[in-house]
């Protein structure tokens, strides 16, 4: 029997505890790294949840991709990304959001930022790489979250928690540096408000992170565009004190890039990969990770 007409078939019959202790035995499952061929047998043959329009549901791809990005299974987001494709990054159904919002886009991009879950992000690009339509390759990409959580995009999730290696990977791959959240802040607004909170004493690991943000901003970003620049302009020595001279500068569009800078963005223009490859010398100084 094909999988979907055993969904349909089991849709009626489970009751709402029922697909409870199946809907949790299913996430344990995941959780504990189970092979991925147990997984889908769970998934096709006994694995429910629960809707809220009463009905029993079986997990679909995207679902269970969910559980496979918190749990970090990197085998069973490879095998649904590989045999679902585009499916597997379809939204969720409602039990699987944060609140009753249905223009929020799927979460997985996000959620794999949240987790920093490098390689499952990783193969996540790699399946919006191979989407032939390049409208809807870019709206995954720059896909906004619920207003609930603010309209955040990956890249405003990467620039807040300072997860410098997620931000070089979405920037490389073409999201945008100028998407904007509820508040109208694009991810640069945002990573300037963490290092403005973190204040004069921003030091250590989380401060290396986010100067490397702010240095993967200059690389791929060919025009600097953010709502807090006037702030920036107009509270020069606080800035400064908070940026460095050379960082201010750039930003406040009082100097221009550095030709090293330049020079640099040009090579990952071509080919952003690149920069793993490069010698730790020949990198931007707080690209030096």
């Amino acid at each position: 029997m094909p999988l979907e007409v055993a969904w349909r078939a089991r849709d009626d019959y489970k009751s709402e505890s029922q697909c409870q202790r199946s809907s949790f035995a299913f996430y344990r499952a995941v959780r504990e790294l189970l092979p991925v061929w147990l997984l889908e047998e769970m998934r096709a043959t006994e694995a429910l949840h629960w809707e809220e329009d009463g009905r029993a549901r079986a997990f679909s791809p995207s679902e269970a991709l969910l559980y496979a990005l918190v749990h970090d299974h990197q085998e069973y987001a490879r095998h649904l990304l590989r045999r679902y494709q585009a499916r597997a990054l379809d939204a969720p159904s409602p039990s699987f959001r944060c609140c009753a919002c249905t223009d929020a886009a799927a979460p997985h991009l996000a959620l794999a930022v949240r987790h920093e879950r490098g390689a499952i992000l990783g193969m996540i690009l790699e399946a919006a790489a191979a989407e032939e339509n390049e409208q809807q390759r870019r709206a995954f990409l720059d896909a906004r979250g619920c207003t609930h959580s603010g309209g955040k995009s990956a890249m405003h999730v990467a620039s807040e928690l300072a997860r410098a290696d997620c931000l070089l990977a979405l920037l490389a791959n073409g999201a945008s540096p100028y998407v904007t959240d509820s508040a109208g802040d694009t991810p640069l607004d945002r990573l300037l408000e963490e290092m403005e909170r973190a204040g004069d004493a921003d030091s250590g690991g989380d401060a290396r992170a986010r100067r490397a943000c702010l240095d993967y901003f200059l690389l791929f970003a060919p025009v600097l565009r953010y709502r807090r620049a006037q702030e920036l302009r107009e509270d020069a020595s606080r800035w400064t004190r908070l940026l460095g001279e050379r960082a201010y500068r750039w930003l406040a569009g009082r100097a221009p890039l550095s030709l090293f800078v330049l020079c640099t963005r040009t090579l990952l223009s071509t080919r952003a990969e690149l920069l793993d490859s490069l010698p730790r010398f020949l990198r931007p100084p707080q690209l030096r990770l």
